[in-house]
């Protein structure tokens, strides 16, 4: 390669296509989801909620594979002509089945109803937390989360602090359920073997084990070769990196240990 052809065509990198490249395509790692027993939502949003409230009936509490909180088949009367709706919504510590539970702006502040939020007081514990309104719930949904209303404001938004710490923004018309989500204390028991991990992760996709990328060859992965296992480079890795290298601590903000108590950069609207 002459110096004028190197800046025409440079040289193939040559090397494997890695594991992060291939997960893309969807192929061996897509989520294992014949047995699942169906998306849990809110009821679609409709007049009878907005303005008024609904009974549903706890029918049966499920377990649902690959996700840790169990779930709750509930059956409403269909407000606008003769039949059953058959809901199924995420099981809030102290649920029962054949518990009534009441959906709408004009339901009671119980642990398992479903309010909209400008309905609610501050300080309040709630779960599966619309994020946009008539979404269904996107927030506060894995076992033993909650969300807590921090205030609302005159501009119609309602702040909440998250299971992360962070706070939210969100509309004050959108729903959520009082209470913590079921099946709390999930990750204080110790995995302890091999075994335990292989059937959680068998219920949910390909993705364990991990191989490291420092355990790789050079050709596996950026990480990979040398004579010790280190990465040899800073593990940061800019945003637009090509997809064979974007691998480590993308477009970090920061690195290392988190030193002190925990701060919560919030932005200010």
């Amino acid at each position: 390669w002459c110096t004028k052809d190197l800046k025409l065509h440079p040289p193939p990198h040559m090397g494997r296509v890695i594991r992060g490249q291939r997960k893309g395509a969807g192929g061996i790692f897509k989520s294992f989801v014949h047995h699942r027993k169906g998306a849990a939502k809110h009821r679609s949003l409709d007049y009878s909620e907005r303005n008024g409230y609904l009974r549903g009936l706890v029918k049966e509490i499920i377990h649902d594979p690959g996700r840790g909180a169990p779930l709750a088949r509930v059956h409403f009367r269909n407000p606008y002509r003769y039949g059953i709706d058959k809901e199924t919504f995420i099981a809030t510590e102290g649920l029962y089945t054949g518990q009534y539970v009441y959906c709408g702006k004009k339901a009671s502040l119980t642990i398992g109803n479903t309010l909209p939020l400008n309905a609610m007081p501050e300080g309040t514990i709630i779960c599966n937390v619309e994020e946009k309104l008539g979404d269904r719930g996107a927030l506060a949904r894995a076992s033993g989360r909650y969300a807590t209303i921090i205030g609302h404001n005159e501009s119609g938004f309602t702040q909440l602090k998250l299971p992360s710490g962070k706070k939210k923004l969100v509309p004050s018309g959108a729903r959520a359920t009082i209470g913590v989500v079921a099946g709390g204390g999930r990750i204080e028991k110790p995995i302890l073997k091999a075994g335990r991990a292989y059937y959680k992760y068998k219920a949910k996709r390909n993705c364990w084990p991990k191989v490291r990328g420092v355990a790789m060859n050079p050709v596996d992965h950026p990480h990979g070769g040398g004579n010790h296992q280190h990465i040899g480079h800073p593990s940061t890795v800019r945003r637009d990196a090509p997809p064979g290298q974007k691998v480590g601590l993308i477009a970090a903000r920061r690195t290392g240990r988190i030193r002190g108590t925990k701060v919560i950069f919030e932005r200010r609207i």
